[in-house]
């Protein structure tokens, strides 16, 4: 059963843009290697510019085997580049009864 990620990126000064294709490029590696479903992702944008992906996994192994494979990891180093990951409880919207953030 697919796995679901809500992952949240805080975008370095004036690195938006960039943040946005990195997540652009993520999806369509991921199902290449077999580990993301098709599953449409949604990317948001909090009241703070925090960025955020909700995305699918295959399973919990896709989760595993991402951290042992270099394209990803390759990726994942374009996130650090650009981003710093933040926990969604530190965004506004995830202490109000319904978080509602604007869509990209």
């Amino acid at each position: 059963m697919g796995r679901i990620t809500i992952a949240a990126f805080e975008p370095h000064d004036g690195r938006e843009a960039e943040l946005l294709q990195v997540i652009r490029d993520r999806l369509p590696l991921l199902r290449r290697l077999g580990l993301a479903t098709d599953r449409a992702e949604m990317t948001l944008r909090s009241r703070t510019g925090v960025i955020i992906s909700i995305s699918e996994w295959v399973d919990e192994d896709a989760i595993r085997r991402a951290h042992e494979t270099p394209e990803v990891l390759e990726l994942w180093s374009r996130f650090d580049a650009c981003s710093s990951y933040r926990e969604l409880e530190t965004l506004p919207e995830c202490a109000e009864e319904f978080a509602t953030f604007e869509a990209l």
